[in-house]
């Protein structure tokens, strides 16, 4: 190419007193081959369409010349050295590289417009290295220039999602499959559910009638858990998350999952608190307060030791971001085969930094990352969500898809969509005056009707029914469990 060297040197280590330099990963007689194999064929360029752009060339005037030829195909014209000339007149570059001579070169360097995607995927892959050095040599310079500014798990989180960045950019596996591969995929999924007991397709939420009405937590679905404070909610899916990954313990990892839980709201202790109270069926209160008999204590000791074999991973950092989340996340499926995710909650996940364009849009990001998160990751990620104060000026106050904050966004991006309801919360609240026999008897006849009952109402299932699902609710060991199906109150799945 006349001398021509566009390739950047690294120094290296020297040898023997004299620097030796290390040239970035090119190849150039890909690069040629390739803009000579769609000259003499534009069909060539479909080989690569998909995955390769102008920037991915070593030498920048190749990429000039790529995008030239990508304007003039895509307006449906034809791309060779003679209708290009006019876009490169006056082009000092293409000038120094022999100009409409070089052009020709190009055309006459086509061997074959058969290898013309291997050409691209090789010109990409060393674009990735170089990208790739480039990235590296970036760490390297800040560790040493922000090494007392920024932490060194900020860097970490930073560059991890870099990387990652990097390795998703321009994924060329994509496109069109065929029905064929598409219904054997759906056969594989019916024939799994047909083989376990209960005719589960997901993850076990370890709660019957709920399991049957969803058919278990669906890998790739973001499932929305809603409620008003004090409905239970960090309480139901502490349960779900627990009885995933114990199903998942027993079974030596053919049902249930790996969880991993992000607690923004309450800390790691406090969640294992919960779980403690719950199978060992001691008053979380009692613990908090050192209240427990010595035999009490000693259940606790003792199921602590059974307990903590449990796949069940619990990351309490405040104020998240999905970023954050989701480089999280990633580790864990990497390093112990994540199966389901638990966001707790929606609204207290940070937006991304220098972002503030109102609330609304935030929330909008945030559920739009988690939803990718659950399909990139192809596991079923839950969030909790809050509901707006509009519930409670219903009569009754049962949960309605509106009632959702930033209702919008999350109702479009969730799969499924639920909220948790215990009318006894509000019943309780009405005490009528003592005074006034009548109406006390028959408060506490209807108070007993519903009493240690809590309701799952699915607003929107994308591939299911909708409907209400009873559970039963102690709220002295913050557990939900199957309600007894002779119970008066219950009403079948």
């Amino acid at each position: 190419m006349a001398g021509l060297d566009p390739i950047h040197h690294d120094a290296g280590p020297a040898s023997q007193g004299t620097p030796a330099y290390r040239t970035l990963p090119h190849n150039l007689e890909a690069e040629k081959a390739l803009l000579g194999a769609i000259f003499t064929d534009n069909r060539a360029y479909e080989r690569v369409s998909e995955f390769l752009r102008a920037e991915h060339f070593a030498v920048p005037e190749h990429g000039k010349i790529f995008e030239a030829a990508q304007k003039l195909m895509e307006n449906g014209q034809i791309a060779d050295p003679v209708t290009l000339a006019g876009f490169f007149e006056g082009n000092d570059e293409l000038v120094a590289m022999g100009g409409p001579r070089y052009m020709a070169e190009l055309a006459a360097s086509a061997v074959t417009i058969i290898n013309a995607g291997e050409y691209g995927k090789i010109i990409y892959d060393l674009h990735m290295k170089r990208e790739l050095i480039a990235l590296g040599t970036e760490m390297v310079n800040d560790a040493y220039d922000l090494g007392n500014q920024i932490p060194a798990t900020a860097q970490i989180e930073r560059s991890e999602q870099q990387l990652y960045d990097l390795a998703t950019q321009g994924d060329h596996e994509g496109g069109f499959q065929d029905f064929r591969t598409a219904v054997l995929q759906a056969i594989h999924v019916a024939e799994a559910a047909h083989k376990r007991d209960g005719a589960l397709a997901g993850v076990t939420t370890g709660l019957r009638d709920l399991d049957q009405m969803l058919g278990g937590l669906h890998n790739s679905d973001l499932l929305i858990l809603a409620g008003r404070p004090s409905m239970g909610k960090t309480a139901l899916v502490t349960n779900i998350a627990y009885n995933a990954a114990y199903s998942y313990h027993k079974s030596g990892g053919e049902e249930g999952a790996v969880v991993g839980f992000f607690s923004l709201e309450m800390s790691s202790e406090q969640l294992a608190a919960r779980i403690l109270s719950e199978q060992v069926e001691i008053s979380s209160n009692k613990m908090r307060k050192g209240e427990l008999a010595n035999d009490e204590f000693t259940r606790l000791v003792v199921a602590s030791q059974e307990l903590h074999r449990i796949p069940l991973f619990i990351d309490d950092t405040p104020a998240l971001t999905v970023s954050a989340l989701r480089t999280r996340a990633r580790r864990l499926k990497r390093q112990h085969n994540l199966g389901l995710i638990v966001v707790d909650y929606l609204q207290l996940i940070s937006p991304p930094a220098g972002k503030s364009d109102g609330r609304v849009n935030e929330v909008s990001e945030i559920t739009r990352g988690l939803k990718t998160l659950a399909k990139e990751l192809n596991v079923p990620v839950i969030a909790l969500s809050q509901l707006s104060r509009a519930v409670e000026s219903r009569d009754p106050p049962r949960p309605q898809l509106s009632d959702l904050r930033e209702s919008g966004s999350i109702e479009q991006d969730a799969d499924v969509v639920m909220f948790i309801y215990r009318p006894e919360y509000y019943h309780e609240r009405r005490r009528p005056d003592p005074d006034n026999l009548d109406k006390l008897a028959e408060w506490e006849e209807k108070l007993e009707k519903i009493k240690n009952i809590g309701d799952v109402i699915i607003g929107k299932q994308r591939h299911g029914p909708i409907g209400d699902v009873r559970l039963s609710f102690i709220g002295e060991f913050t557990r939900f469990a199957d309600l007894d199906p002779h119970h008066p109150s219950y009403e079948g799945p």
